[in-house]
């Protein structure tokens, strides 16, 4: 049954990551059609085609490796400085730029001339470019949003977990009792596990944050209303000065960084909470920060993923993962000992970002990537604004070929950084609990 689970997790995250490819090279498709420009090929996957059928003017189809798709646009760079769109070149960095001159035009047919990529304004072609990964935010923030409203997240409550015994600085190595260590003032108050605040110092609490926040802020007497045996009872607490983790700001914490607050002295218990609308859009939020972050650390854990495929140290949770690594989790995920709810929620979650990270690695600024596509555009329209400012000729389209020799590097950084992945994915996967 483990296996079949496993094999289950697994194929239904390949379903999820074909759906968003599509989705994505939709974006492309619709907007370029919008504009005029002709689009030959629409695929899904690279490699060997499994599957095609033509409807207008357009091939849609689905090929062998699922692992991307493209949309293919005729005219995506303009012509050579000579007016031609094939030349050749003993240089071999020239030589890259006329061969990716010359495939954007082999589909060239008459009447086509008005209908190719780069003779469109520079704010179509960054529509056009930008759907794509625009696609999959859309897609990202509509799962992430909908399985919090609808399913809830495993979150940090206002119920009680346990009740610390004394008072022990959260820097210490230990957490066990000195002899001399006072009770905490939970224990003093008479707090148990399993009781829910609902009031602190007479103020209603909505969340695990906001009493978090109230429990620091307060020193000395104060008053704590909880729910217990389906009674109401108040409590009588005398918080102290402790050194205390330091929160995150959202009722988590900064792992190895701590402050003065007030103490209270419990932990929250963790439980499934469905999440307003509000709360929703504030944890989206935080998730657009968070992978932003990533995404600049990135280069800076190649080491530690080097170590990890090649060497013996171990893999660690925030891990950059691959297609390979997440369908495992996938496939882990379908097997975990939680309601087949809660198995729904985590593998939407998966798949939801798998699309926000698409849609922010999209965006670097560096060809081949869309975002290299949109800054090149957004060049030629500063260019020409500037040129029209002091009265110049127009320059005409900026020349995204002569960026290919460039582009091909990157290209190649990234290949090496997926296999790398690939490799450490395979022998050190990333496990989950």
């Amino acid at each position: 049954m483990t296996t079949l689970m496993t094999v289950l997790g697994i194929v239904v995250f390949a379903v999820g990551l074909g759906i968003s490819i599509a989705w994505h090279e939709l974006g492309h498709l619709s907007t370029a059609k919008l504009f005029g420009i002709r689009v030959p090929q629409y695929m899904v996957g690279f490699g060997p085609t499994i599957f095609s059928r033509k409807r207008g003017e357009t091939e849609y189809g689905i090929k062998a490796i699922p692992f991307g798709g493209f949309i293919r646009m005729i005219g995506m760079f303009p012509p050579g400085d000579d007016g031609k769109v094939t030349q050749r070149s003993t240089s071999p960095w020239r030589g890259m730029i006329e061969d990716a001159r010359s495939a954007a035009y082999e589909e060239l047919q008459p009447g086509d001339e008005t209908r190719m990529f780069y003779t469109r304004a520079p704010w179509k072609r960054m529509i056009v470019m930008f759907a794509g990964p625009f696609m999959n935010l859309v897609l990202a923030v509509v799962i992430f949003v909908g399985v919090m409203m609808s399913f809830g997240v495993n979150t940090q409550t206002t119920s009680v977990g346990t009740v610390s015994a004394c008072v022990v600085p959260a820097s210490s190595a230990t957490d066990k009792c000195p002899k001399d260590a006072k009770d905490s003032p939970a224990k003093a108050a008479g707090l148990q596990p399993r009781d829910k605040i609902v009031a602190f110092n007479g103020h209603r609490v909505a969340d695990w944050s906001d009493l978090q926040q109230d429990i620091r802020r307060t020193t000395g007497p104060a008053t704590i209303t909880v729910e217990r045996d389906g009674a109401r009872k108040t409590l009588h607490a005398n918080l102290i000065t402790n050194k205390v983790a330091k929160s995150d700001g959202n009722g988590g914490y900064v792992q190895g960084q701590y402050v003065s607050a007030g103490f209270l002295g419990f932990t929250p218990a963790n439980g499934v909470v469905k999440q307003s609308l509000g709360q929703s859009v504030d944890r989206m939020g935080t998730m657009v920060e968070d992978g932003v972050q990533s995404l600049i650390a990135l280069p800076g854990k190649v080491p530690d993923l080097w170590n990890a495929a090649f060497g013996d140290a171990p893999r660690k949770a925030d891990s950059p993962m691959g297609v390979v690594g997440a369908a495992r989790v996938g496939g882990e995920v379908a097997n975990l000992d939680i309601p087949p709810s809660q198995r729904v929620a985590t593998m939407l979650f998966l798949v939801a970002g798998f699309n926000l990270s698409l849609f922010l690695f999209n965006m670097l600024p560096l060809l081949p990537l869309d975002g290299g596509h949109i800054a090149g555009a957004a060049w030629e329209s500063l260019r020409r604004r500037l040129a029209r400012l002091v009265r110049r000729p127009d320059p005409g389209p900026f020349d995204v070929a002569k960026m290919m020799p460039v582009a091909y590097v990157i290209a190649g950084i990234f290949i090496c950084f997926t296999l790398l992945v690939l490799v450490a994915d395979v022998v050190n996967p990333v496990r989950i609990s």
